[in-house]
């Protein structure tokens, strides 16, 4: 069994404080999370769980530890999010699943849940806080959805549009990317980039910033000019997505390799074709120490 949640928190004058919920039905403090619904990625999971228990969206942050316990019908593994809100955030429970939620220090967190196991990702939010890290912003490198083969178009290779496949697959990008709320696209300005991003874009009220550098065509020409592009997901402090092409992604992964650790670098796909159609490389940047990778995920829309 899988299920998804966060490990909301803030910061206020008395220092760092997480969210405990607790549950009537089992009598439990915890976090808020839930089981994976059909159709949906671990990511969304975790999205809807914390907006319907609390009445709040997340913005996913870095990936905590997964823990695993015992249930009545076998073993139910967790995934946890970090998930920042602002001082004055109000998380109200949602009456049913959750009848009581409480900011707490992290220590009072520690005594108060119920599964031991649940103090494996606090420890770990506790750790990321303790080293300026936990304050990230999502950048994510997404390849565009599936387009139709090159051998049954004829006209401008920039206006061959997705296939059938890619045109669901963009759909599920639309929902994933809302896990991660990018404020700002990027985008090469061929129709099968486009029609990736575009839905998500509108959907969210973001604008989309055309690059003629992250086409093949510019790219193979001039391959600075795309890393360039790249660069700029690590100098600017806004939530960033950046759609590009196969061709490209290894000038991109150059880029963000410069700003990880050897560790994390390692986890960058490095065999072509790097990404399948619509998946993406989720990073968390910090934002105390400018332009620092602090987690590498590879994700991948749901696919029917």
């Amino acid at each position: 069994m899988l299920a998804a949640g966060c490990l909301c928190w803030r910061r206020t004058g008395g220092g760092l404080e997480v969210l405990v919920i607790h549950r009537p039905r089992y009598d439990d403090w915890s976090f808020p999370k839930g089981k994976q619904d059909d159709g949906e990625t671990l990511p969304e999971t975790a999205h809807r769980e914390v907006s319907e228990e609390i009445g709040l969206l997340p913005r996913l942050g870095v990936p905590l530890p997964t823990i695993r316990y015992d249930v009545k019908d076998g073993c139910k593994d967790v995934h946890y999010w970090a998930a920042e809100f602002g001082p004055g955030a109000r998380p109200e429970p949602d009456g049913k699943e959750v009848d009581a939620v409480r900011w707490v220090a992290p220590e009072d967190a520690h005594r108060m849940l119920t599964n031991p196991s649940d103090r494996e990702p606090l420890a770990a939010l506790v750790d990321l806080h303790e080293r300026g890290d936990l304050a990230t912003r999502p950048a994510i490198v997404v390849r565009h959805t599936k387009a139709k083969p090159r051998s049954a178009w004829s006209r401008a290779e920039g206006d061959r549009p997705l296939a059938a496949t890619g045109k669901r697959q963009a759909l599920a990008v639309t929902r994933l990317l809302r896990a991660w709320s990018p404020e700002r696209v990027l985008t090469s300005p061929w129709l099968r980039c486009l029609s990736t991003v575009v839905p998500y874009a509108r959907k969210a009220g973001v604008s989309v910033r055309e690059r003629p550098q992250l086409t093949e065509a510019s790219h193979k020409r001039h391959p600075k000019k795309a890393a360039a592009v790249a660069q700029t997901m690590f100098d600017k402090d806004t939530p960033v997505a950046l759609c590009t092409h196969r061709p490209v992604l290894p000038t991109v992964l150059k880029v963000i390799a410069r700003h990880a650790s050897p560790e994390l670098a390692a986890q960058l796909p490095a065999k072509d074709p790097y990404l399948s159609p619509g998946e993406m490389i989720v990073l968390q940047v910090s934002r105390r120490h400018r332009r620092r990778v602090v987690s590498v995920e590879l994700v991948k829309p749901f696919d029917d």
